[in-house]
């Protein structure tokens, strides 16, 4: 058995409001001994043995997209102490590729994801949760090219996307959940100063946690 999950922190946010690097600059502050980074991305459905065409009509930027029950299950698994495979997840062909080497837990865990924190049985999982906010002008820029360059998409198929699913979701499902967040924190500024307060408040609650069991603080 490994030392279980002490705090699980949800990071969501608008597509490439930035979340993803701040949860990567906020485990690279508090280090891998530490936390550990969980992407909700990660967890979309497998869709191998589904036809193109219906691959093609499924709504990726709706919550049922997600094996939202898997990823509960393991933050569970975590919490117990227990280690975990993260599936991988192909996005040219929407289907998964197997999964990781198996990862053992951390005392902090940390899950980022565009609708962590608007799915329920997540949500209530979660010792703190963060919200990463910024203008949806720059956010559609900013998807744009990323899915062209790391996931082999067009910029017509993107833009059609965002237009027919993406903004509808966003405005239905990711926008609302920002008032369940304990922080929220600016995708379109400097990072560094929110990732250090938050990076030492997490260390305080850690710290008040272990305390609060008996057990010794973790040094860094």
């Amino acid at each position: 058995m490994n030392e279980p999950a002490h705090l699980i922190v949800g990071i969501a946010g608008g597509t490439a409001s930035g979340k993803s690097t701040f949860a990567e600059l906020l485990v690279r502050q508090l280090g891998s001994d530490l936390a550990l980074a969980i992407s909700h991305d990660s967890y979309y459905r497998d869709l191998e043995g589904v036809p193109e065409e219906e691959r093609a009509r499924t709504n990726f930027d709706h919550p049922d997209s997600l094996d939202n029950e898997l990823l509960a299950q393991h933050l569970d698994a975590l919490r117990t102490g227990k280690s975990i495979e993260i599936p991988r997840y192909d996005f040219r062909h929407h289907a998964r590729a197997g999964f990781e080497t198996p990862r053992p837990p951390r005392p902090i865990v940390i899950v980022e994801g565009v609708l962590a924190l608007a799915i329920e049985d997540l949500l209530s999982r979660f010792d703190l949760r963060v919200f990463v906010d910024a203008p949806d002008d720059l956010r559609l820029g900013r998807r744009v090219r990323r899915d062209v360059a790391r996931r082999g998409r067009s910029p017509d198929s993107v833009l059609e996307q965002y237009e027919s699913t993406t903004k509808p979701m966003h405005d239905e499902f990711v926008a609302p959940c920002s008032d369940t967040a304990h922080f929220t924190v600016r995708g379109d500024r400097p990072m560094g100063t929110p990732v250090s307060w938050m990076a030492a408040a997490i260390r305080a609650q850690l710290a008040e946690r272990l305390s609060q069991l008996g057990e010794p603080k973790f040094e860094r």
